[in-house]
């Protein structure tokens, strides 16, 4: 792995110019940013996945709606179709990608969108019959053809981006030197004994600005729920099997906290994002009986559970799939942040 990483850091060294290249067009105006006439929040990160992204997004969207007309616009990643879309209970994965089908689920009240032109996009949003007061734009950090109004931006605490290289050789979209145009800093998957001494070391190596705010923040995850009908599922913990079947970037902290559960967890990987073939779902089948236990279950997450419900599943697994939703806790000044956010928001809505 060494050797390969080794390999590919001159293609790293071409990436890294390609994108200051561009990172300096824009800071110097010869790309043009466009502002908005209502404030536009941007969450994203400077990683390939994995930061908590999706589920930081849904609090967000979470709080804002209690007081203001709310929406999410996605690029829509890895969706079939093209240009404009608004999500609706009836869409699929394959019509809007899984992440905006599952905040659409979670938050119907809201309009989500997809449209990988953010500006056309936001166009498109304002000029809705009831047009929102407040656009939150999922993963768009690196979409500099939208002045954001506020910037936040998740780290992994696990995966340093400090300790991290560009792409190819390593997992980062652009280098930590971005982090500067950031408002918000939030460091994601934190243990829930973080230390003050940490989070100190945590905002040098990060370099924090004055004008900038750090956060911390730990995954907690809820009851589990049925695939099929949403209600809450009782695992009877030691006594299950599990069939493990994911489809994102890290797998392996949703299966440690499987493992709390019961032991006896088999676990099938799949790449970050993966459309569901007929053939995986004959594998996931056949794996699935295979165990013996006549307590059983297969788990996934939310966002691998949303392209699932889209596939033609035979109903003695179908009933049997279950997901674990998940929020961020933020280790302190919860309330802090969310103020701010909203103070902002109900001086510059219009």
């Amino acid at each position: 792995m060494a050797v390969l990483k080794i390999i590919l850091l001159p293609l790293s060294l071409i990436y890294g110019i390609v994108v200051g290249i561009r990172n300096f067009f824009f800071n110097t105006g010869i790309l043009k940013s466009k502002s908005f006439r209502i404030p536009v929040i941007c969450v994203g990160n400077i990683t390939v996945g994995g930061t908590g992204k999706t589920p930081h997004t849904e609090w967000l969207l979470s709080e804002l709606s209690k007081d203001f007309r709310v929406a999410c616009l996605s690029r829509g990643y890895k969706r079939r179709t093209k240009g404009f879309i608004l999500a609706t209970s009836q869409s699929t994965a394959e019509e809007t990608g899984d992440e905006p089908l599952q905040i659409k689920r979670k938050f119907p009240e809201i309009e989500v969108a997809c449209d990988a032109n953010r500006v056309r996009g936001i166009e498109k949003l304002l000029s809705l019959p009831l047009p929102p007061e407040v656009i939150v734009l999922d993963d768009a950090f690196q979409h500099r053809y939208v002045k954001a109004d506020k910037n936040i931006v998740l780290v992994d605490y696990n995966h340093p981006c400090y300790k991290d290289c560009l792409l190819p050789a390593g997992r980062l979209r652009e280098t930590p030197g971005a982090l500067r145009r950031a408002d918000y800093i939030i460091v994601s998957k934190c243990p829930d004994n973080l230390t003050p001494i940490e989070q100190r070391l945590w905002s040098k190596h990060l370099r924090i600005k004055p004008y900038q705010r750090l956060f911390f923040t730990t995954m907690q995850y809820a009851t589990p729920r049925s695939m099929e009908t949403g209600l809450p599922v009782p695992i009877p913990t030691g006594q299950t099997s599990i069939l493990c079947v994911t489809g994102i970037a890290r797998p392996e902290p949703y299966i440690r906290y499987l493992k709390q559960l019961t032991p006896d967890i088999t676990a099938l990987k799949y790449p970050d994002h993966h459309r569901f073939s007929k053939r995986d779902i004959r594998n996931i089948q056949a794996l699935f009986e295979e165990i013996y236990n006549p307590e059983k279950y297969i788990f996934t997450t939310e966002k691998d559970a949303a392209r699932l419900r889209g596939c033609r599943l035979p109903q003695e697994i179908r009933g049997k799939i279950c997901f674990i939703p998940i929020e961020p806790v933020f280790i302190k000044k919860k309330e802090t942040f969310i103020q701010e956010l909203k103070s902002y928001v109900t001086k510059n809505k219009r």
